[in-house]
C-alpha cells in the first residue's frame, strides 16, 4: 500500500454562494476543488476561489481550517469587528468555534485544509 496520495490535476469544481441569511455584501460565487477527503470525512483539502463580497461565518466547536492565499486578499473579522487581513503568500488558521465575517477584498484563490472532528462516519 502506498503512503503517498497523488492529487489529480483535474478535479470537478463545486460552485456555491453564501446563504442569503449570512450574506453581508455582494453575492460572491465560491468555487471549490476538493483534492482530498479522508475516508472518515474529518480531513479535507484543496483549492478554493471566490469573488469579492462578504458573509457571516460560524465554525463549529470541532471544526477548524488552515489556509494559504495564492492570489488576492481576504479579511477575517471577529465579532468585536477586529479584522485580520491575509494576502497572497500569507497563511492563517480559522480556529474552532470562530464567529465573525469573511470578507473577500480582492478575488481570491487559496489552498485549504479543514479538520472537522464532528464528521465521523459510522461503521
Amino acid at each position: 500500500m502506498s503512503v503517498i496520495t497523488h492529487f489529480q490535476q483535474h478535479v470537478a469544481a463545486s460552485i456555491d454562494f453564501p446563504r442569503p441569511d449570512r450574506l453581508v455584501t455582494g453575492n460572491p460565487q465560491r468555487t471549490t476543488w476538493t483534492h482530498y477527503e479522508s475516508d472518515d470525512r474529518q480531513l479535507s483539502c484543496g483549492i478554493w476561489a471566490c469573488e469579492v463580497g462578504s458573509w457571516r461565518i460560524q465554525f463549529a466547536a470541532d471544526k477548524e481550517e488552515f489556509f494559504c492565499v495564492i492570489e488576492g486578499q481576504v479579511c477575517l473579522w471577529d465579532e468585536s469587528e477586529h479584522g485580520v487581513v491575509v494576502k497572497a503568500g500569507e497563511a492563517a488558521v480559522i480556529p474552532a468555534g470562530f464567529r465573525g465575517r469573511f470578507e473577500v477584498q480582492e478575488a481570491v484563490r487559496k489552498y485549504f485544509v479543514v479538520l472537522d472532528r464532528s464528521a465521523v462516519v459510522s461503521k
